[in-house]
């Protein structure tokens, strides 16, 4: 049979199904029958061993290679340039939105990538921590649009992946914390000298955190591979739920939770609350900045309602 050209269909990403992407070959040997995996996934974002076996095994394979090719590109400029410099960190994006598991993949990356044969430097950060203060999202009048592009500080969250890529030896990133809701005061993350960044947050891969039209420089223009983790918006809400349900459980019964409130409505309150959380906040920003910035990825993870992932696109080269 003969297709016509109308008849074929393109894309720039490959994609492979979740048994597909599993028989990759050269899969890295890593001793990962005794990871603890309780200490790499997040609250109600179940992990095994066979995910990390079937998904997360292949996918550093993959980062080995791209990695790779980046140290021996290094070297060579090196060599063009006769002026041998210190290799500069590589850094990983991962993006998603609010309870879809960038967590846990962002952790289960750093162990395996610390993994690898010549036991790289792998550090973590997350851009909860270069949100606004919550005095200042007050002052601004967007409190309840936090995680909103418009209320991380931008300016500071650039200087600091230009202060990675610059080769700078110790950097400061701000802590955020949950139990809070809020920025520690005072406390920050020592960042030195990194092999390997891994950068995680809802908005990492848009082209504008603040939407000033003078700003010409991205988050995204510094990361050396991304990743889009990816799910149906009615099992994201579903998860957020449960999350909820389980944090009134947990950390809202604490009196220092910001949300400590909450630890005495009935389930039927809980679950109004929450959606309306989802409604106003969660799902617009899902829809109108998380999404769209999908397919500027290198790879998407796309999940199933249980959680696993179910395929892979990546992006061709």
């Amino acid at each position: 049979m003969i297709f016509k050209p109308y008849e074929v269909t393109y894309s720039p990403f490959r994609s492979f199904t979740r048994q597909e992407w599993s028989m990759l070959e050269d899969h890295p040997q890593f001793p990962i029958a005794g990871i603890d995996l309780t200490r790499l996934q997040a609250l109600n974002e179940p992990l095994t061993m066979e995910e990390v076996e079937m998904i997360y095994i292949p996918l550093i394979r993959l980062l080995q290679i791209h990695i790779t090719h980046y140290r021996n590109l290094h070297h060579e400029r090196e060599d063009f340039f006769r002026n041998p410099s210190q290799t500069i960190p590589y850094i990983i994006g991962i993006a998603g939105s609010v309870a879809v598991g960038k967590s846990t993949t962002a952790r289960v990356l750093q162990k395996l990538l610390s993994m690898l044969p010549e036991k790289p430097k792998v550090e973590l950060i997350t851009t909860d921590g270069f949100l606004y203060p919550n005095a200042e999202l007050e002052r601004r009048g967007i409190l309840n649009k936090k995680g909103f592009p418009e209320s991380y500080d931008a300016k500071s969250l650039l200087a600091f992946l230009a202060g990675v890529k610059s080769g700078k030896e110790l950097l400061e990133a701000p802590v955020y914390s949950h139990l809070y809701y809020d920025i520690i005061p005072g406390k920050t993350q020592l960042i030195t000298k990194p092999d390997i960044l891994i950068v995680e947050g809802v908005n990492v891969l848009q082209v504008s955190l603040d939407r000033k039209p003078r700003r010409r420089v991205f988050v995204s223009d510094f990361f050396d591979f991304s990743i889009f983790v990816d799910a149906a918006e009615k099992d994201i809400r579903q998860w957020y739920l449960e999350r909820f349900k389980t944090l009134q459980k947990t950390a809202f019964t604490d009196p220092n939770s910001y949300f400590h409130k909450y630890a005495s409505y009935s389930d039927e309150e809980l679950l109004r609350f929450a959606n309306e959380v989802w409604e106003e906040i969660n799902l617009p920003n899902l829809e109108r900045n998380i999404l769209p910035t999908r397919f500027r990825a290198d790879l998407i993870l796309e999940k199933s309602e249980h959680h696993c992932v179910r395929g892979v696109r990546i992006r061709k080269i």
